[in-house]
């Protein structure tokens, strides 16, 4: 635990610096309490809560409590409730206060109340919320336009003074004078990151299109591409009036969806004036614990039955991760006279591992102005390449034009930018702690224009090399972000031989990603490993094998590409490879000539491949040189053609391959989601089994997700092939019927792998096959099932191998583990 929290701390000042930090200063009038009767101390649901002479207000949830954030108060608060005495209370202006009320009731004896029994009056509003969504539901519109404007602040959340006395602080004690504190949680913070977006947005359905068109933005000093997509408008888009609301790719039940009244209990509050607009307030909240729903309300229009204004808060119980509260509120407006459309949303965002410990804040503000409904869109916008257009001069709008553009003003103290980081950069345990959060992550300790690593392959153990040491770097982005070089050198003490390799990769473009690479490499492979496995010279892959590690085969390998990014989501690659393996004592090339055994030296080919990745609306996080994708909710698809040309620098074979794969997540609400991959080849021409498809097993004890994890190396091979993989994450939907396990917030999965592969006889006459490989007689099959976000982190698979059980030396039942987080 002590560690814990001490890395917490690091943490904590690391964010400073990677954010390059603009502290903004409070100027919102916060309010937060209860209100409970004064006779029974019972909480009270459904109080009026208002600011005096104005429509700013709320009313407080199922349990009493309430919140209020606001940039316009007046300097009173007035509670109201049917049968209680309304009271009034001061206000300190943009201050954070809480105020718990006691009501106390106005002893008025009411005549008497004749009760009939009758449907719900919520209920019957919400009938024809449901019966006019067709009408008032944005998505059915096929075009329009807009200027988008969004806020986005990241805090660090729970700074007490215990946490500020600590030692690791003691030169930093000047950053908690702008410690604030959330109306919402209670909770103190201090805001570490924030960012503003301007945009256009465009539209079409038919033929489908959309565009962002960033005309400003403004990291806290950053100006990373990518951020700046990511915090634009894009991707946010959250529709009340579906089904199913995805946060976190998890489908939450709207609480105006068809069936809402499976998942809610709902009440008729009040009735009032909203805009010059006569509407309707609900409460809801959820009819059972720990399923994916939201307490709040929602203000209907009387005439049109449309949602004018929604706040929602994740039910507490809620199954999902690090999220420790979500409350989200949109506001809607009637464009035309006609279609009601998003004027304004808010969303907040509690991370924490417990209530206890220091985590985060995350908070986004969308407003959207000049809405125009089914413009004349000109085809020109949507012909270019990028789905989100920026250039450099975003970054350098001066602070006038901000002034003018902003959707709302902010105060002059929001748009100070804090300028402790500076003060704090010289300090040498900050430096030291930034080091080793930036080794954890990238695997590489930076030395100015050098960066040594990867760390967890100094040192690794196999039966072919003994022990071995590896020593290996690459430049850094200090030495450029154009071109970067890299290189290893490593040792084997039992075949005692040096194995090194190096190559550079030159960019002339990060977005879209355009640039050309070379590598050599001389060392050993383990053939027939999936791409997701550990590497062979981790140490993590020689700790938790299963079976001795002696399937390696020495190669020596040329490789040249080039990479055209036309799209974010769609490149191409073209790219050239020349090896020679060369067989081991392990593994041996040998064939029959003349009823005798010969042995071959080596194999060599040279090939050129075209790939293809085409993945629409994919998310990236770009780097200088290195990018992680975020997925998408669409299918992705990869084709490579390859080409073996004979005799070419030395190679023996000419062969054509042709591999293309699929793959693909949805939800299927309420039963969590479903993912597959389908994976389909077939190679041309006479080549031998190292050269073939050798399909990828796992012969260590960690899971993973892109192997057969029953399979041994070396067991099956094909020339022509198809598998399919398909895995269930229920998302806890069975446990959480469960009393006793439900607060540990398991999940169960259930997967299955299938292959089939044929293989020519004259493919498997070229080399004699190393026991036990064959070719694929009938399907092989496999099955598990598992639980996952054990402690957040681990999943553990029980698998059991469903065919070609007679196989040497193969598992038929087996435990897997690995590390995996999801929200």
């Amino acid at each position: 635990m002590f560690m814990l929290n001490r890395f917490q701390k690091i943490f904590f000042l690391v964010s400073l610096l990677i954010f390059n930090v603009g502290i903004i200063f409070s100027q919102t009038t916060k309010i937060r309490g209860k209100i409970i009767d004064a006779s029974t101390n019972e909480p009270l649901p459904f109080v009026n809560i208002s600011f005096k002479g104005t429509q700013i207000g709320t009313i407080t949830d199922f349990n009493g409590d309430y919140f209020l954030e606001t940039r316009t108060p007046s300097d009173s608060l007035i509670f109201s409730y049917l049968g209680f005495k309304p009271k009034t209370f001061g206000v300190q202006k943009m201050r954070y206060q809480e105020l718990n009320v006691k009501m106390e009731s106005d002893n008025i004896n009411l005549g008497e109340v004749i009760v009939l029994p009758g449907e719900n009056p919520a209920h019957i509003l919400l009938d024809k919320i449901i019966t006019n969504k067709e009408i008032n539901d944005p998505d059915r519109l096929t075009s329009y336009q807009y200027e988008v404007y969004s806020k986005i602040e990241i805090d660090v959340n729970n700074l007490d003074e215990e946490y500020k006395n600590q030692r690791v602080f003691k030169n930093f004690q000047f950053i908690f004078d702008y410690v604030d504190t959330s109306a919402i949680t209670g909770k103190s913070y201090l805001p570490v990151f924030i960012s503003e977006t301007l945009s256009d947005y465009y539209f079409n359905r038919n033929p489908r299109g959309e565009k962002e068109e960033i005309k400003a933005s403004k990291i806290s000093g950053l100006t990373n591409e990518s951020v700046s997509q990511l915090t634009g408008n894009l991707y946010q888009n959250i529709n009340i009036y579906n089904n199913y609301i995805n946060i976190f790719e998890k489908g939450f039940i709207s609480p105006v969806a068809n069936f809402g009244k499976a998942y809610y209990k709902y009440y008729l509050v009040d009735s009032m004036y909203l805009d010059n607009q006569w509407c309707y307030q609900i409460s809801f909240k959820p009819k059972r614990k720990q399923e994916p729903t939201f307490t709040g309300d929602f203000w209907v229009h009387d005439t049109t039955f449309a949602i004018k204004k929604v706040q929602v808060r994740i039910a507490k119980d809620a199954n999902i991760n690090l999220v420790n509260d979500l409350v989200a509120s949109y506001e809607y407006e009637r464009v035309n006279n006609l279609v009601w459309f998003m004027k304004k949303e808010n969303i907040f965002v509690d991370f924490n591992l417990s209530d206890k410990q220091v985590g985060f804040f995350g908070k986004k503000t969308t407003s959207y102005k000049n809405i125009v409904i089914e413009p004349k869109l000109k085809d020109d916008i949507f012909k270019l390449s990028q789905n989100i257009i920026l250039d450099d001069s975003i970054y350098h709008k001066s602070d006038e034009f901000w002034r003018v553009a902003r959707h709302e003003e902010i105060s002059k103290k929001e748009e100070a930018i804090y300028t402790m980081v500076d003060s704090i950069r010289e300090v040498p345990v900050f430096k030291t702690f930034t080091d080793l959060i930036m080794m954890f992550y990238t695997g590489y300790k930076v030395f100015g224009n050098f960066e040594f690593g990867p760390y967890y392959t100094m040192y690794s153990f196999n039966d072919l090399e003994g022990n071995r040491f590896r020593l290996g770097g690459r430049t850094s982005n200090a030495f450029s972000t154009k071109i970067m070089f890299d290189g290893f050198l490593a040792y084997g003490t039992k075949d005692q031989k040096f194995k090194y390799g190096g190559g550079f990769v030159y960019l002339f473009s990060v977005l879209p990603k355009n640039g050309f690479g070379a590598s050599y490499k001389y060392d050993v492979e383990q053939l027939g490993q999936s791409q997701n496995a550990f590497m062979e010279d981790n140490i993590l892959s020689s700790v938790l094998r299963r079976n001795p590690n002696n399937k390696l085969s020495m190669v020596s390998q040329i490789d040249c590409h080039y990479e055209k990014e036309w799209f974010q989501g769609f490149s191409n690659k073209i790219s050239f490879s020349h090896r020679t393996l060369t067989p081991t004592r392990f593994i041996s090339f040998d064939k029959i000539v003349s009823n005798e055994t010969v042995s071959i030296e080596n194999l060599t080919t040279s090939e050129l491949t075209l790939s293809t990745h085409f993945a629409y609306k994919e998310k990236i996080l770009t780097g200088k040189f290195e990018r992680t994708s975020l997925g998408t909710k669409y299918p992705v698809l990869n084709l490579h053609l390859t080409a073996g040309i004979k005799d070419f620098f030395g190679s023996d074979y000419h062969y054509e391959k042709i591999n293309f794969n699929i793959r693909h997540w949805f939800n299927v609400n309420p039963f969590g989601y479903f993912k597959y991959l389908v994976d389909v080849g077939k190679i041309f021409g006479n080549i031998p089994y190292p050269l073939l498809q050798l399909h990828e097993g796992n012969e260590t004890y960690a899971f993973d997700e892109y192997s057969f994890n029953m399979m041994n190396y070396y067991e099956f091979v094909s020339d022509q092939y198809i598998s399919l993989d398909m895995e269930h994450h229920f998302e806890g939907f069975f446990l959480n019927h469960f009393p006793l396990l439900r607060k540990l917030k398991w999940r169960e999965v259930v997967s299955t792998k299938i292959l089939y592969g044929t293989l020519r006889d004259e493919n498997r006459n070229i080399l004699i096959f190393p026991e036990p490989l064959d070719g694929l007689s009938k399907p092989y099959m496999e099955a598990g099932v598992g639980i996952e976000n054990i402690l957040k982190l681990i999943r553990i698979d029980a698998l059991w191998r469903l065919s070609y059980l007679d196989n040497p030396d193969i598992p038929k039942f087996g435990i897997r583990a690995g590390l995996q987080f999801t929200f």
